[in-house]
């Protein structure tokens, strides 16, 4: 199942850079750390400062890049 949704995940990255900006298309696939940590916190994970704050300058710089 991994693999189906690994496979499944890069098609749908290279169709994205076909149809738009590939800086675009890149800042939103790397915000995907950014859910990984939310997924995380829900789940309990003890969050450090660091955690934290790195997840709000991947999310700012996300941000700034789509802009």
């Amino acid at each position: 199942m991994s693999g189906v949704a690994m496979g499944l995940s890069w098609l749908c990255f290279y169709k994205a850079i076909q149809i738009s900006d590939v800086s675009r298309v890149s800042a939103i696939d790397k915000s995907s750390l950014v859910l990984t940590i939310l997924f995380a916190m829900f789940l309990g994970e003890a969050m450090s400062a660091k955690v934290v704050i790195g997840g709000l300058l991947i999310t700012a710089g996300t941000l700034f890049m789509m802009l």
